[in-house]
């Protein structure tokens, strides 16, 4: 069982938790996953929102084809090219409908100069644990 902690004295968090306790053995790792289809083309080129979205759908299938979802979520980190302010609202409104509103995971977002490809705009590894 995975429980998440906003302690007092921290700033409230904006979509995240700052704790996640876990005290469950199997742990899965997802690789940095990038905006590609299941073809390997690029969905939304130029557009982040689009982009975000297609990244949490391929963590959200990655965890289902190991039996977890979403829930299981206890940290992500976040690679977003020429992040800014506008930029992290717009990742954080697009990953908002995959992620439990009661117990968002443990996150982190770095701004990058660069992706593996110049038409990617956010990468995102995720780990998650599970009963």
């Amino acid at each position: 069982m995975n429980t998440f902690h906003n302690p007092p004295g921290l700033a409230a968090p904006n979509g995240f938790s700052h704790v996640a306790e876990t005290r469950v053995r199997r742990t899965l790792i997802v690789s940095g996953q990038v905006a590609y289809d299941a073809s390997g083309s690029v969905v939304g080129a130029g557009d982040l929102h689009a982009q975000t979205r297609q990244v949490y759908a391929n963590i959200q299938a990655a965890l289902a084809n190991c039996g977890a979802t979403m829930d299981d979520l206890v940290k992500t980190t976040l690679f977003v090219r020429d992040l800014d302010p506008e930029k992290a609202a717009v990742v954080r409104r697009a990953r908002q409908p995959f992620l439990p509103a009661e117990h968002p995971c443990a996150s982190t977002m770095v701004g990058v100069a660069s992706l593996a490809r110049p038409d990617l705009l956010l990468e995102v590894e995720a780990i998650a644990m599970t009963d």
